[in-house]
């Protein structure tokens, strides 16, 4: 089956149309409050970061600390392993990013103009004109500066996307029974091969995230990539600096715990700091 990733700007109406697309085809849902649930899972401190964090563009300071880095590795490895469950609709999180190249995902966009935004958000909690602009444009602007400071790319750009729709000039039926009909056309591009790509990179993510959130593993730098380049090297590497050398050796074994019989290949390198007794990178 396919995997549906949907971004839409605030007040597009992005949302009904996923959750039209999940009933029609009785695929399974991912939004914004099960995303955060589940980091929550991993620790009411985390619940605690998602909540400071989320869809919001971090602070020069916020950036490099190590709640901020662990709050993305969690959330990025939630969206992957959803994605392996297939058959979902996974709105925002990065999914059109972390699903790129994945034939059988269709990643969109849903956009409208600012005066359609407008009114749906006026009608929809009862505001006025001008408190509707301001928080368009305030979310616009933090998921703007959030995605392009983990994705390195330009929220609205079409580029990263497979399709973008346009609620102003396309009703949410035609959009909606679009989608559909691609979903049903990438089933097919659902083969081993390509399945086998998501798996490598939803454990990549999965090592990246129990790395990152360790409180007693002092890395930065951290880089968890899946080799998935056809296959030919098949695994997983672990690149980062380390304060203490000492760490190294519980870093590698929980990788290789959640790695099992997938290879792993570390590249970590030690560097001595002065204020390693400070945790200076968290």
């Amino acid at each position: 089956m396919a995997i549906l990733t949907i971004s839409r700007r605030y007040g597009s109406g992005g949302r009904d149309i996923g959750h039209a697309v999940a009933e029609h085809l009785h695929y399974g849902y991912v939004d914004r409050k099960r995303i955060l649930d589940d980091i929550g899972k991993a620790g009411e401190v985390w619940g605690d970061f998602a909540k400071q964090y989320d869809e919001k563009q971090p602070s020069v300071y916020e950036r490099y600390k190590w709640s901020f880095r662990g709050f993305v590795a969690l959330n990025q490895s939630q969206i992957l392993e959803y994605a392996l469950q297939d058959s979902m609709v996974i709105m925002g999180r990065g999914g059109n990013f972390l699903l790129k190249g994945i034939p059988f995902a269709f990643r969109v966009h849903i956009k409208a103009s600012m005066d359609d935004r407008i009114k749906r958000l006026i009608n929809r909690a009862g505001i006025d004109n001008e408190n509707a602009r301001w928080l368009i444009e305030k979310v616009d602007k933090e998921m703007a500066g959030a995605v392009y400071l983990i994705y390195g790319s330009a929220w609205d750009d079409p580029k990263q996307y497979d399709s973008v729709f346009d609620t102003s000039t396309q009703n949410a039926e035609e959009i909606v029974a679009a989608i559909k009909e691609e979903l049903l056309k990438r089933a097919a591009a659902d083969t081993e091969k390509a399945r086998e790509v998501l798996r490598l990179r939803a454990l990549a993510a999965k090592v990246r995230a129990r790395i990152a959130i360790e409180p007693t593993f002092p890395i930065s730098a951290l880089d968890v990539r899946p080799k998935e380049e056809g296959l030919m090297q098949y695994g997983i590497t672990v690149r980062g600096v380390v304060y203490n050398k000492s760490a190294m050796e519980p870093i590698q074994e929980a990788a290789k715990k959640i790695c099992g019989e997938v290879p792993v290949e570390f590249e970590l390198q030690y560097r001595w700091h002065p204020r390693l007794g400070e945790w200076h990178f968290r």
